[in-house]
């Protein structure tokens, strides 16, 4: 039996924590040609394949556009993929459910089986700077950062990320406030080993794999970033002054979480927004732990609206209130 999973991030660790056995993998396949080994398993690019035969291929990459056309182009049976992020067209892509029965654990068959469901255009949506291969992975999530970029006219301040990994969402902040400093917080070697030690292995190994370049290389206006690697929050010394607009926190744990909610909140502009990526997401229930621990400091809730997006953003806006 040769199994394989296309991609090698997070969508590949999410496998592994939600029952995929790491030992049942051939390989990992990367576009990038990023080679060594994931989970103990080798990485190779996709044409390696070009003519082998195997039994299924597990896409668990966002690009899936981008790999459908690259598998077409390498020859792949069609009915030998399996599009985990399917499918932000509403077409289902994947023909294979028949030979996945057996490969995969039952419940993440019947996950990969959900239907999925029609998201019409905002009617306010006009001369979007959004790529149409960002919207692929999270379309609900980046709308709604671009409704909320376009009501920050007049709320001064910066734009920041705490939790950067590949760069995709941050590329979105930056093209959307192409004249605001972008601040980009992340130690760009993965979770701090103490933090990490109780996380499930395949979310820990997936967030190895970055690099500062690779994201800089990603951004539309590079110029208006600015790098902080290291360890939150000793990478926010000598920003004690800085006011922000626009704060996108998704460090996944529980500690870094509460570091980010102390450090941004009392420097977030009336006016401004703070987005807690994977609020209500139930394989990383330490977001929701931190909110409710800072708001039982503060003694007191802090506005939010939650959104339907895919891992469950909440978005927190500051009134006047004073700090």
């Amino acid at each position: 039996m040769k199994l394989y999973v296309w991609g090698a991030g997070c969508g590949a660790g999410d496998l592994i924590d939600r029952g995929l056995d790491p030992a049942r993998i051939t390989a990992f396949l990367d576009g990038e040609g990023r080679g060594g080994s994931f989970l103990g398993r080798p990485v190779l690019p996709p044409e390696a394949l070009r003519g082998e035969d195997f039994d299924l291929i597990l896409v668990a990459s966002r690009q899936a556009e981008a790999i459908a056309e690259r598998a077409r182009e390498l020859g792949f049976p069609a009915e030998k993929l399996l599009f985990c992020k399917n499918n932000w067209r509403l077409l289902d892509r994947n023909s294979a459910y028949d030979k996945a029965a057996g490969l995969l654990p039952e419940a993440l068959l019947a996950e990969l089986r959900r239907p999925q469901h029609p998201v019409r255009e905002p009617l306010w949506l006009a001369d979007s700077p959004l790529p149409r291969r960002d919207l692929e992975n999270d379309y609900v999530r980046l709308r709604t950062l671009e409704a909320l970029c376009r009501q920050l006219p007049g709320a001064p301040g910066a734009a920041a990320e705490l939790g950067v990994y590949r760069g995709a969402f941050a590329a979105c902040i930056n093209a959307l406030l192409p004249e605001r400093r972008l601040y980009l917080f992340d130690s760009f070697e993965g979770f701090a080993e103490a933090e990490a030690a109780d996380q499930a292995a395949g979310l820990v190994e997936a967030h190895r794999n970055t690099d500062e370049g690779r994201v800089l290389s990603l951004l539309p206006h590079p110029e208006r970033a600015v790098i902080r690697r290291g360890f939150f929050p000793a990478t926010a010394r000598g920003l004690e002054e800085e006011r922000f607009a626009l704060v996108s926190l998704d460090a996944d744990l529980e500690e870094s979480t509460l570091q980010g909610l102390r450090w941004f909140w009392p420097r977030l502009h009336p006016g401004g927004f703070l987005l807690l990526h994977d609020w209500d997401n139930p394989r990383l229930p330490g977001v929701k732990r931190a909110l409710e621990r800072y708001e039982e400091e503060l003694r007191r809730r802090l506005p939010a609206v939650p959104l339907c997006d895919v891992c469950g953003t909440l978005v927190l806006t500051r009134g006047d209130e004073p700090k």
